[in-house]
């Protein structure tokens, strides 16, 4: 049976990626999300609301060849326990209803991250590892992996959980890119005419930290997908490198020909607010592609990634020792992605 690949939050920056990465391969792709793509693919689109029951009942069916499904939907909510509510709704509507839609489903990919180990509550013990005890919940992560882990006991699918950090991809419109941050940041310094200063203090600038390019991510959802020895396994997944921002931070400068300045910690949700205007024209100026300025970039996920003081890094040895070897370089990854950006006319 051919392989049918069902992307959940296909419009995101991972899921845009996966996408990317099965257009080359002979498969069938569904992708799934309440809004239509906005970038070229030849996945067939349902536009399912995953915490609707009654829509995954009426969208899934339409998919009985689905073999994998890669769930990389997530929904903002303001508490802890109002992530887990939503965010395993929408993994329990879409397992069960596909398990009983398609017969041949084989595996399902978790998307996890950093959150696993408390990084968005403080420091953790570092390099993380896949066998680390939980933090004191709730953290959706958990209750999304005990629900897999229990729904497939005796199915015949079974199931992986990849942990990215900071992933960099081509997408616009999601609120957990950091690459946009920095593209749209270096623009509008360049146009501005001032440095391109670290917006984080000294702390931030000098400690570890690691990103996660969605081609490797991809390449690992593939692997996962195929492979015996990952059934019921966690992996962290990242480029297989770390850096300090104060090594980076001087050639993402030198990209956007501006100076590169010290660290300055400023907000930059709050400084910049009031560039809208100035990003109108710049599009106009230049033709880049016409996305409103506040759909193109989350500031303050900038904020809190560039803000943090604490070492950010895990292990990868598990992922290497089950026989994935893909790796990239960070420092020359964030140049090539920024290029692409400006090839593609998203900036200057």
């Amino acid at each position: 049976m051919k392989k049918t690949v069902v992307v959940a939050g296909a419009v995101g920056v991972i899921g845009r990626g996966v996408l990317a990465h099965f257009e080359e391969q002979d498969v069938e792709l569904v992708a799934l999300s309440r809004s239509q793509p906005d970038f070229p693919t030849r996945a067939r689109h349902l536009p399912v609301d995953l915490t609707d029951r009654h829509s995954c009942e009426a969208m899934l069916a339409q998919v009985p060849e689905a073999t994998h499904l890669v769930f990389a939907a997530y929904q903002e909510k303001p508490t802890p326990a109002e992530l887990v509510e939503t965010n395993l709704l929408m993994l329990k509507n879409l397992v069960e209803v596909l398990e009983a839609k398609a017969p041949h489903l084989k595996h399902v990919t978790l998307m996890q991250g950093g959150k696993a180990y408390g990084a968005h509550i403080g420091a953790f013990p570092s390099p993380a590892k896949e066998s680390d005890p939980r933090h004191m919940p709730p953290n959706f992560y958990y209750d999304q992996e005990d629900f897999l882990r229990e729904r497939a006991v005796g199915k015949a699918w079974s199931w992986t959980a990849l942990r990215p950090e900071a992933v960099i991809g081509m997408a616009v419109g999601n609120p957990m890119n950091l690459l946009m941050v920095i593209a749209v940041y270096g623009t509008l310094a360049k146009a501005l005419g001032v440095p391109m200063s670290f917006p984080g203090p000294r702390e931030a600038y000098d400690v570890l930290y690691q990103v996660t390019d969605t081609r490797i991510l991809a390449s690992a959802i593939d692997w996962a997908g195929e492979n015996e020895a990952c059934r019921g396994e966690v992996f962290n997944i990242t480029n297989g490198d770390y850096f300090r921002w104060s090594r980076v931070w001087p050639r993402i400068a030198a990209f956007f020909d501006v100076p590169v300045g010290e660290p300055f910690s400023l907000s930059l949700e709050q400084m910049m607010a009031d560039k809208g205007p100035l990003w109108a024209h710049l599009t106009r100026t230049h033709g880049l592609q016409p996305y409103p300025y506040e759909k193109i970039v989350s500031w303050r996920f900038g904020d809190f990634i560039l803000k943090t003081t604490f070492d950010n890094i895990t292990s990868t040895i598990k992922a290497r020792q089950h026989g994935f070897a893909d790796c990239i370089d960070s420092e020359e990854m964030f140049i090539d992605r920024l290029q692409a950006l400006r090839e593609q006319r998203y900036i200057p």
